[in-house]
């Protein structure tokens, strides 16, 4: 009977382990790391997130991220208003949008597209300026055929088009064809019309469309690393002001930021900063 009541409490207490090591939502893990993370905002940002957290889950299985890919704006709120443990933008942070720790992970080229039959190789930022503004309509007019521009671009709000307006000095001075939800819808919309500019996250392009080079400078790991890219955006990470982070969250922050992420998020196609 000893015998038997003794085993009946070991089994007790590792249940009562096994409960306590689940709290807040979360599952036990192999290290005792525990619980969910909640991440909103840009949609540029998901397919490195996305490998982060793949990558992160393997070492934490405890840990569940989620991510929500709501836009930029959206992540930036969520961050300063503590709807999400970490909000995600990929363009500055604005004036006003100062109730986050705010942290740069990784660098974004913005590439500039072409259908693959466009003979236009290379363009400089002044001629993409005038196309995106309606100073220049005509592909003769950079050395191309003689035939509309279609000029496509994201909708207002997006952390691209953002990014995009601010670094051309263009905004409030766009004229779209076609404004557009996401880097996916630009890439197909150029790669089915032969007379299509339009602009995309690096990472997202495929072969569907072309790549030209911006004042002659093509837009690569190499040349976001060096700064020589003129068309590039940060990707931030952010938490919400004067809030100490959970520790899972915590963890995956400081996982995010350490060289054991650095060729993840290179194989995602950004750069990451350390």
């Amino acid at each position: 009977m000893k015998k038997k009541a003794i085993g009946l409490l070991a089994l007790l207490l590792a249940a009562l382990v096994l409960l306590t090591a689940c709290d807040s939502g979360g599952t036990a893990s192999g290290d005792g790391l525990s619980g969910r993370i909640s991440l909103n905002g840009s949609t540029s940002t998901e397919r490195v997130i996305a490998s982060l957290i793949e990558a992160f889950r393997e070492e934490h299985p405890g840990v569940t991220p989620t991510f929500d890919a709501t836009g930029s704006g959206a992540g930036i709120t969520s961050a300063m208003e503590g709807t999400a443990d970490i909000g995600l933008s990929s363009r500055h942070l604005r004036d006003g949008e100062d109730g986050v720790d705010a942290i740069i992970f990784a660098i974004d080229g913005l590439a500039v597209i072409v259908h693959p039959d466009n003979p236009v190789t290379d363009l400089s930022t002044d001629q993409i300026a005038a196309i995106y503004t309606g100073a220049i309509t005509n592909w003769s007019e950079v050395g191309g055929d003689d035939a509309p521009i279609a000029v496509i671009g994201r909708e207002a709000g997006s952390g691209s088009r953002g990014a995009f307006d601010d670094i051309m000095g263009i905004e409030d001075q766009v004229v779209h064809d076609q404004e557009l939800t996401s880097g996916g819808a630009v890439i197909t919309a150029v790669a089915t019309n032969s007379f299509a500019i339009g602009y995309s996250s690096l990472s997202a392009v495929g072969d569907t469309v072309r790549i030209v080079t911006v004042n002659g400078i093509p837009c690569t790991e190499e040349t976001l690393l060096d700064g020589s890219y003129p068309i590039q955006r940060p990707f931030i990470l952010m938490t919400q002001l004067g809030t100490e982070p959970s520790e899972a969250t915590q963890a995956f922050i400081d996982f995010i930021m350490s060289p054991a992420a650095t060729e993840i998020i290179s194989n995602a196609g950004v750069v990451q900063v350390l």
